[in-house]
């Protein structure tokens, strides 16, 4: 049996490349705080986790409050093999009811020991590899719709094919903003767009933007706050639609299948407290036919390790797309995480997530908990 001896807990901050990033009704982050988790065990081998929370105010999930609850949980957690993922998870739940995204990175380096035990990448214990390049999807922070489009056309040129548009605040220039994006996409030839309103419709705005773009071969995502409201606009639009901060557990998702409200989900996986839930939620939408992407609510270079093991794990005809969280900021914390090459990204081949921290980038730890 393999026993955790101590929990390191580290901070940093990720500086955005494009100065800011922002979304629904003027909602902004320029810089993100950043956790880093480094598990060490009685056998010499340990585990890094991270969260990276999308600032306070996107889901109920902020960086000071992600290091709180390790400091709750990780006294009850000492002592405990890393490896049995579903008994861990269980006494997470049991010291501390809800904040998902608090125990993802303790899942998350606990699944990094598993596979340094075993020899093997994080994606073969999640099921298997299904591909070695994965499609990634771009970002585009909400602006005036011209400048929107110009991103859109420069990060096409890197590669990307798929993007996210923010949307989701004035209806009208919403509708400007997708006709202008969708302007400078082939979609004939494979280019998709989604138009991600963040929940920033009220009901009869999205109304009013799916009808105005009703022609338009798009995605529309998660337009309404409640999950009762995106129903509501599910049922009045033709578009594909996708589900995200709607789809925080697996109860959740079981609930939109039996609704048939989405087509497609956005699976984080923070969202949902690591990648033992995630695994979960993913492995029924594989079952069920869902299309899916795999992602985190935001990160650096541990989060985007993460995010390529389940997604290379993930059915290939389910797997919409994914996000390389490490290219959008400007510091660096950890060696051997994926790269962008040409709009995709693949899983590392090494044991476990097969990166490491950068010790002269995190610094010292801001909490210890237990001894070497």
């Amino acid at each position: 049996m393999v026993v955790i001896t101590k929990i390191e807990v580290f901070r940093v901050d990720l500086p955005l490349k494009e100065g800011r990033y922002a979304w629904a009704r003027g909602k902004f982050v320029d810089v993100f705080d950043c956790t880093l988790v480094r598990i060490s065990t009685d056998v010499g081998v340990h585990g890094i986790g991270e969260v990276t929370p999308l600032g306070p105010f996107y889901l109920p999930a902020y960086g000071p409050g992600a290091r709180e609850g390790i400091r709750h949980m990780a006294p009850h957690l000492l002592g405990m093999d890393p490896t049995q993922l579903e008994v861990l998870n269980a006494t997470m739940d049991e010291v501390l009811m809800g904040h998902n995204y608090c125990k993802s990175p303790i899942d998350m380096a606990c699944w990094d020991i598993f596979g340094k035990l075993s020899k093997l990448p994080v994606c073969v214990l999640l099921g298997g590899r299904f591909t070695q390049t994965i499609p990634l999807y771009r970002t585009i922070s909400q602006e005036s719709p011209e400048s929107m489009a110009d991103k859109v056309a420069g990060y096409r040129e890197e590669g990307y094919r798929k993007f996210q548009l923010k949307v989701g605040g004035d209806a009208t220039l919403d509708k400007a903003r997708i006709h202008a994006a969708v302007s400078k996409l082939d979609i004939a030839g494979g280019d998709t767009l989604v138009a991600d309103a963040n929940r920033g419709w009220l009901a009869e705005e999205a109304t009013r933007v799916v009808r105005a773009v009703q022609d338009l071969d798009i995605y529309i995502e998660q337009p309404c706050n409640t999950y009762e409201e995106c129903l509501k606009v599910r049922q009045r639009t033709r578009h594909p639609f996708v589900l995200d901060e709607s789809i925080d557990s697996i109860e959740a998702f079981l609930r939109a299948h039996a609704d048939q409200a989405m087509d497609a989900f956005n699976l984080k996986i923070s969202k949902v407290g690591g990648l033992t839930r995630a695994r979960q939620i993913r492995d029924l939408g594989a079952r069920l036919g869902y299309a899916m992407t795999i992602e985190d609510s935001w990160g650096g270079d541990v989060v985007t390790a993460a995010i390529s093991h389940l997604a290379a794990s993930t059915p290939t005809r389910c797997l919409y797309a994914s996000t390389d969280f490490n290219s959008y900021v400007t510091l660096s914390t950890a060696t051997g995480a994926p790269q962008r090459r040409n709009g995709t990204m693949e899983a590392s081949d090494q044991a476990g997530l097969g990166v490491e921290l950068r010790e002269d980038v995190i610094g010292q730890a801001v909490d210890v908990y237990g001894n070497a």
